[in-house]
């Protein structure tokens, strides 16, 4: 095992899969299947909050997500404003910093005005940030990125000075990324963050995936060796 096996990690992001495929096992509709994701989300917010995690990122709907039947896209979006107004009284209590990346023109006008007073309600927390990616594809976000350096005329851009045009410029790039649900792709998440992540796929459906499942993800980053390119030390 590394030495380093004590290595600091300050952000985790997790693609949350497995939601639909959990409810065809149990006989239940796709949005069961999310409201029970729902919940796994809230219990590993917290236990990450309660581990001294500084940022969690949570892919929580795609730009692709859109071309899913009309009725699936309304019930995830019914249901994320629901929980949001269930749970924001709870972020402003634990100190959870709120912030959304994504293209928010696409969705509808209160879910996107509750959205942005959830953000600016809890700007002054500074424990957790939790990140909710909406409307989210990587690919999309770049070229956005490329987009404002255009209109911004700089004639010379770095690595550093590209991240800040991104949607993610004021967080960290994610020292780890979960993905449940047994699929073993990166789903267009997160590209130019994720180049030197530590990547853990778990084979566990979404609204099963517990703390102990976080546990395993966690114990597993700490046992690798990460050289961003380097030799091994």
């Amino acid at each position: 095992m590394p030495t380093n096996k004590l290595k600091k990690l300050q952000h985790i992001a997790i693609i949350m899969d497995g939601n639909g495929r959990w409810a065809s096992k149990k006989g239940l509709s796709r949005t069961e299947g999310h409201k029970a994701g729902v919940e796994s989300a809230r219990k590993i917010i917290k236990y990450c909050s309660e581990l001294g995690i500084k940022y969690l990122t949570l892919y929580t709907f795609s730009e692709e997500n859109w071309d899913r039947p009309k009725k699936e896209v309304l019930a995830l979006m019914k249901l994320l404003l629901s929980s949001l107004n269930k749970e924001l009284d709870e972020m402003k209590k634990n100190n959870v910093k709120f912030k959304v990346i994504g293209n928010l023109s696409k969705i509808d006008i209160l879910t996107r005005n509750r959205l942005k007073y959830a953000e600016s309600s809890t700007s002054e927390n500074n424990g957790l940030t939790l990140s909710l990616a909406i409307s989210y594809g990587g690919r999309q976000e770049i070229l956005h990125a490329i987009n404002k350096i255009i209109q911004s005329k700089d004639t010379k851009i770095t690595e550093n000075s590209f991240s800040k045009f991104l949607h993610t410029s004021d967080i960290p790039d994610p020292d780890l990324l979960i993905r449940s649900g047994d699929e073993h792709r990166v789903s267009n998440f997160l590209l130019w963050q994720i180049a030197y992540t530590e990547i853990f796929f778990s084979n566990v459906f979404w609204p099963d995936f517990k703390e102990t499942d976080l546990d395993i993800a966690i114990h597993d980053f700490k046992t690798r060796e990460r050289r961003f390119g380097k030799l091994a030390k």
